[in-house]
């Protein structure tokens, strides 16, 4: 067993060494609303449930130096964002949306994805997905960094949620037709693989 102390590491080093052990990661891909109205789009993997009484999702931003993201400073801002699950179908044109653009140049324009509207919020979604989450923002912490913050850790309250007629089926989601992907390291992703079961001890 190699033992490692992450005091001793880069942040860099801690991050390769974070990405590649916690695996594999679900990818949100989050809309958002600038201050000019123009829609923002981004994916993140550091992502999660928190609860389901309220509904609650985590996602955990993380900032370029001390610069805040579009995504944290519009859901911040704003306290509405829209998360969507990357799946087969869509992940190319998700892939496109990760590249560092201007905060008023939209990625959602960039990656030929359709807007759809929200029921609840003001920010639309994507029709791309065959499962997004209408949020608003329950709590949003600064995290990391020492003297300054190197994360936006944002909790979203879901307010509303659309499921693909595929996906949905009496009251569960069918994973199989969801086709959702994960996020490895580097340049890797992963689709589902074999799926096995194991019964709860009682």
């Amino acid at each position: 067993m190699i033992s490692v102390d992450p005091a001793a590491n880069s942040v860099k080093e801690n991050y390769k060494l974070l990405i590649g052990s916690i695996i594999p990661r679900p990818i949100a891909f989050v809309t958002t609303k600038t201050e000019s109205g123009e829609i923002n789009g981004a994916p993140f993997s550091y992502f999660n449930i928190v609860s389901a009484n309220p509904p609650l999702l985590s996602l955990a931003v993380q900032r370029t130096g001390t610069k805040q993201k579009d995504t944290a400073r519009n859901a911040v801002q704003f306290k509405e964002f829209v998360v969507h699950i990357v799946d087969e179908s869509n992940v190319e044109k998700v892939n496109e949306t990760a590249a560092a653009l201007p905060p008023d140049e939209s990625e959602i324009e960039r990656a030929r994805l359709t807007l759809e509207k929200s029921e609840k919020i003001s920010v639309p979604g994507v029709k791309e997905a065959r499962i997004r989450m209408e949020c608003v923002l329950e709590h949003a912490l600064e995290l990391g960094g020492g003297e300054s913050p190197s994360t936006d850790l944002l909790i979203g309250k879901i307010v509303f949620f659309h499921f693909d007629e595929r996906v949905y089926k009496d009251g569960k989601i069918d994973y199989s037709e969801l086709q959702a992907v994960s996020r490895l390291a580097g340049a890797d992703y992963a689709k589902i693989g074999d799926i096995f079961s194991l019964e709860r001890p009682r």
